[in-house]
C-alpha cells in the first residue's frame, strides 16, 4: 500500500487549495448557510469549469478520468474550508449511477452531471435513522410497466436543489439480510415529491423527501430488482471514506488555526504555546490527525483499487468520527470564549464535527462492523 501523493495529486492538491482559500472564506460558508440555495452558483460554475465533478469519473461519460484516490485529496481541501454546497452529495449520486446503472443510463446522466448540469443526491435514510438495510421501509410496489414508491426519507442532503434522487425502497419481502431492497432514479420534479428544508447543526441543506405515490417507469431502476443492497453497500463505503477526507481536511485546518493562536496568545507575559499543557493538547490533536489520514487514505486507496475493505472504511469512519470530535474540542478549549461566536471559523468546524459523525454511519455503527469482520 502506498498512500503518499503522486505528482499529480499534489499538484490537485496544491490548486485547489489555492482556489478554495480564495473563493471560499469563512464569511461565504456563513452566507450560504442562511441562504435557502444554499451554494453559490458563481463558484459552481467555475468548479464545473474545472473538472471537478467529473474528475473520478471516465472520460467516455464526459469526465477527467481520475481515480476515486484523487477525488478524496480534493475533498479534503473542500473539508479543509468548509465548502458549501452539494458537491459530495452530487458526486456520490453520480458514483451510484456509474457503479450500478447500465450503459444508458450512464451515457444520460453521466455527461450532464460531470459538467454541472446535473444535481444529484442520496435518499437512503428514514426516520429511525438506522445505517444497514433493515432500515429500508420505504415501499416501492409493481405497478403496470413501473413502480409507485411511498413514504418518506430522512436527512436528504441537498433535495432541496437536487434535479435526481436515487431512492433506496424495498420491493419486496427479504429472504436474507440485505435482499428485497431496489435502487430508483426519480426525479425530484415527479408529481409526489415533496421536500421539506430542515435545520440540521451545521447549516447544510439536510432536506425531508416525502414519496406520496409517485409513479417512476421500470427503466428507473438502478441495477437489478430486489438486489439493490449489494450495489448499494460498496457505494456507500465510498461515501463514507469520502465523509472521512471532508474531515480529515476540517481537522487539520483545526489544527493548524489553533497552533498559529497558541504563538499569538500571550498570557502571564508569553505565548499560551510554551506551556506545556497546551503543548500535549496540540500533540495529541496532531496524532489524532496522523491517524485520521492513514486510516482515511488507507480505505481510499483500497477502494481505488477495487479491494474489499470493508474492515478497512468502517476502521476509518469510526476514528474519523470520534477524532474529529476530540480535536475541535481540544481547539476550542486553547482557543477560549472568542471560538465559540459565530463569527469565528472554529465554530464552522464545530458545527461540522458534531454532524458529519452520523453522515454514512456514526462512530458506534462502525465499531459493530468491525467486530462483525473480525467474526466477533
Amino acid at each position: 500500500m502506498d498512500i503518499d501523493l503522486n505528482e499529480e495529486q499534489d499538484m490537485l492538491r496544491k490548486m485547489s487549495r489555492d482556489f478554495l482559500t480564495t473563493k471560499c472564506p469563512g464569511s461565504l460558508v456563513r452566507a450560504m448557510m442562511k441562504d435557502e440555495r444554499g451554494y453559490p452558483p458563481d463558484i459552481w460554475k467555475e468548479i464545473s469549469e474545472l473538472g471537478w465533478l467529473g474528475l473520478a469519473f471516465p472520460s467516455q461519460y464526459g469526465g477527467e478520468g481520475g481515480s476515486f484516490l484523487d477525488l478524496m485529496v480534493l475533498i479534503e481541501e473542500m473539508g479543509r474550508v468548509c465548502f458549501p454546497g452539494p458537491f459530495l452529495s452530487s458526486v456520490i449520486g453520480g458514483l451510484f449511477i456509474l457503479h450500478a446503472g447500465n450503459e444508458e443510463q450512464k451515457k444520460e446522466f453521466l455527461p450532464r452531471l460531470c459538467k454541472g448540469k446535473l444535481l444529484a443526491t442520496l435518499a437512503v435514510y428514514e426516520e429511525d435513522i438506522r445505517f444497514d438495510s433493515s432500515g429500508i421501509n420505504l415501499k416501492a410496489t409493481h405497478d403496470k410497466d413501473g413502480f409507485v414508491l411511498s413514504g418518506a426519507k430522512m436527512f436528504v442532503p441537498d433535495a432541496n436543489v437536487a434535479d435526481l434522487l436515487i431512492c433506496v425502497a424495498r420491493t419486496g419481502k427479504a429472504q436474507g439480510t440485505d435482499d428485497g431492497i431496489t435502487l430508483f432514479l426519480v426525479d425530484s420534479k415527479s408529481p409526489g415529491v415533496e421536500c421539506t428544508l430542515l435545520k440540521p447543526l451545521d447549516g447544510s441543506k439536510q432536506c425531508r423527501v416525502v414519496f406520496n405515490k409517485v409513479k417512476v417507469p421500470g427503466s428507473a431502476v438502478l441495477g437489478t430488482v430486489d438486489k439493490g443492497w449489494q450495489a448499494a453497500r460498496k457505494i456507500l463505503g465510498m461515501a463514507a471514506a469520502a465523509k472521512c477526507a471532508e474531515m480529515l481536511g476540517g481537522a487539520e485546518a483545526v489544527v493548524a488555526m489553533t497552533v498559529q493562536y497558541s504563538k499569538e496568545r500571550i498570557q502571564f507575559g508569553h505565548p499560551i504555546g510554551s506551556y506545556q499543557s497546551q503543548q500535549h493538547r496540540c500533540a495529541d490533536m496532531k496524532t489524532d490527525v496522523d491517524g485520521m489520514r492513514l486510516t482515511t487514505y488507507q480505505a481510499g486507496w483500497m477502494l481505488s483499487e477495487n479491494i474489499p475493505c470493508v474492515r478497512e472504511v468502517a476502521i476509518a469512519k469510526a476514528w474519523a468520527s470520534d477524532s474529529f470530535r476530540r480535536i475541535v474540542y481540544a481547539g476550542l478549549r486553547l482557543h477560549g470564549g472568542m471560538a465559540v461566536i459565530n463569527e469565528h471559523d472554529m465554530t464552522l468546524h464545530y458545527k461540522k464535527a458534531l454532524a458529519s459523525e452520523f453522515y454514512f454511519g456514526d462512530a458506534r455503527y462502525h465499531r459493530k462492523v468491525v467486530l462483525q469482520e473480525l467474526g466477533v
